[in-house]
């Protein structure tokens, strides 16, 4: 290269270093690791490396140990934050390190345009042209090789909108073709685009256009869709708004309690509520819990009979009962093994297990210990084919006489004396009247009706409706609602005594839908949300308490109503809707 040609070069580079001096830039070749860390970038690497893995490890024996222990995880101690904050400093540091190399690597693949659209927009509104365009032009000019050398690295939010869509490898309209043709499975969403929300708008569009019908009046926003990832629901295209009102308070065992009930049936609360109204006026009620245990019944086969009975004979003899309780009880820390009954049909066995689940439901944790315990007979019976975890012998979820004697879950009875005057002027009836409506009604209709577990006005509107609240299965109603109400006159026929009897009330303050914001707060409005520190289940104990003595008010107003000939009149006033059609019907 002659100097003639060289010149202009030599001035340009003399340019640039005084422009760069004059505003404090270093040049792309003076910058050093030291000018942004004070370490070596090896050290630095190494530091952040043993940071991230180190305080990990930490916060998951940690959250494992709360696990265990039925603590709740957004409790934190000083070492736990201190943790999560340098866990997130790690993760910046090495997102911001390996991260922008990897962006940079797929915007060379050619999927800038996808990766930013919105940024090129802009650019190209304001008349300017990209970075890559200015290096590349044919005459450069000071300013474009300045903006060569400190070219902008992508935001935040662009490299998280590259990661999220190479894993799908288009946008959400892209990923919607792709549902509606099945070539992305719906399921999958959630674990390819890591972010519920958006799984769950596309999810529901898709819905739409492959039924061609809208879902236009079922609410999106407004929920935590990341809470019910893994323990609540699946393939989530929105929610179902059910109204949540308070009856209360209930005097119970010298205590006041507002119990929140989701329900879309008019005149329940109000009911409810007038039930608790006669018993605070009458002193309260108290309440007595007779049993606490979960149950699973797994079932068993042998060649024959004889060696099934001879398994039987092994269980129930309390010589063994020791050794199976410690392989049962392996399972979890409050799991305890309380009893082991079995049935045999021909060469079938059916064994059911009980044990106590601390304030869990417990049916996982059961189900745990029995599969410890099934492992550990078959050393001794190897014969032994096991058919199913369960047998429908336990029994969850259905009716049965089972449930109704032997009781599952928490068994409650409460009673209450309620004094003649509030009959009659609460009530609006007398005692006679609600003793002989209840054994003709309760008794003897519910007998002729060939009823299990059903001698009662309505017990299931009360436990459905707080369960919902609650967070608990509201499947497990079937067999929570077995109930038989009592009714008889006391003190000289005077005043009324009241009573339910509810052999297999099945709930818990820890785990599945109990976990979720709205669940929570009515569990926290009742003073029993998540695990008793102090007394493990006694939380899950006293919800059961509650749930009784709730329905004992609506017992209570519900058959009084119907003795007073009032049940028409209260629902028509408070169960039918006093609006317009005409007005709120869509026109044509």
């Amino acid at each position: 290269m002659d100097k003639a040609a060289g010149e202009p070069l030599k001035q340009y580079h003399r340019q640039r270093h005084h422009h760069n001096d004059h505003h404090n830039l270093p040049t792309p070749t003076s910058l050093k690791a030291s000018d942004a860390l004070p370490l070596p970038l090896y050290l630095t690497n190494g530091l952040f490396f043993g940071l991230f893995f180190s305080v990990a490890y930490f916060l998951l024996h940690r959250w494992r140990e709360k696990i265990r222990n039925s603590t709740p995880l957004h409790i934190l101690t000083f070492p736990e934050i201190a943790g999560i904050l340098c866990l997130s400093a790690s993760v910046v540091y090495l997102l911001g390190f390996f991260g922008i190399g990897i962006a940079q690597s797929l915007i060379s693949r050619g999927s800038q345009d996808s990766w930013d659209v919105e940024e090129d927009h802009m650019m190209e509104k304001k008349g300017g042209l990209c970075a890559a365009e200015i290096c590349s032009g044919p005459a450069k000019s000071h300013a474009a090789s300045l903006a060569c050398t400190l070219a902008p690295v992508p935001s935040a939010r662009a490299v998280s909108t590259m990661f999220q869509t190479s894993l799908l490898g288009s946008d959400d309209e892209e990923v919607i073709k792709g549902v509606v043709s099945g070539d992305i499975p719906s399921y999958s969403l959630e674990s390819k685009l890591r972010d519920c929300k958006r799984a769950a708008v596309i999810r529901r569009e898709a819905l739409q256009r492959m039924t061609g019908r809208s879902l236009e009046g079922l609410p999106l926003e407004g929920f935590d869709y990341e809470s019910i990832l893994g323990q609540c629901c699946e393939m989530p295209v929105g929610y179902v708004q059910i109204p949540v009102g308070v009856a209360g308070p209930l005097l119970l065992d010298g205590k006041e309690y507002t119990v929140p009930m989701a329900t879309t049936e008019g005149c329940l609360v109000a009911s409810t509520n007038r039930g608790c109204k006669a018993i605070f006026a009458s002193g309260g009620a108290s309440s007595v819990l007779l049993r606490d245990g979960m149950t699973r019944a797994p079932i068993v086969r042998f060649g024959t009979a004889k060696r099934a009975a001879e398994l039987k004979f092994f269980i129930e003899d309390p010589a063994n009962f020791d050794t199976l309780s410690v392989v049962f009880n392996r399972s979890s820390r409050f799991g305890r093994l309380q009893n082991i009954k079995c049935t045999i049909a021909g060469k079938n066995l059916y064994m059911r297990f009980s044990c106590s689940t601390g304030d869990a439901m417990g049916m996982n944790m059961v189900s745990k210990g029995v599969q410890n315990v099934l492992d550990y007979l078959q050393t001794d019976f190897p014969d032994m084919e096991i058919i199913g975890i369960s047998g429908n012998f336990c029994s969850d979820k259905k009716p049965a006489a089972v449930n109704w004697i032997e009781g599952r879950g928490k068994s409650v009875v409460c009673e209450a004396i309620i004094k003649e005057e509030v009959v009659r002027k609460v009530l609006k009836t007398n005692v006679a009247n609600l003793v002989e409506l209840n054994m003709l009604k309760n008794l003897t209709g519910s007998a002729m009706a060939g009823a299990l577990g059903g001698f009662n006005a309505h017990a299931s509107n009360i436990v459905t409706a707080v369960y919902i609240a609650t967070g608990q299965d509201p499947a497990q109603n079937v067999e929570s609602s077995h109930c038989i109400t009592m009714m008889e006159a006391v003190n000289g026929d005077k005043d009324l005594h009241i009573s339910v009897t509810m052999p297999s009330i099945e709930v818990g303050t820890v785990g599945g839908g109990t976990q979720l914001a709205s669940q929570s707060a009515c569990l926290n409005l009742l003073g029993v949300k998540g695990a008793s520190k102090d007394s493990p289940g006694s939380n899950s104990r006293l919800l059961s308490t509650i749930i009784a003595g709730s329905v004992l008010a609506g017992e209570l107003s519900l058959m009084s109503a119907i003795a007073a000939g009032q049940l028409i009149k209260s629902h028509m006033k408070y169960n039918r809707s006093s609006k317009d059609v005409s007005e709120i019907a869509p026109s044509n």
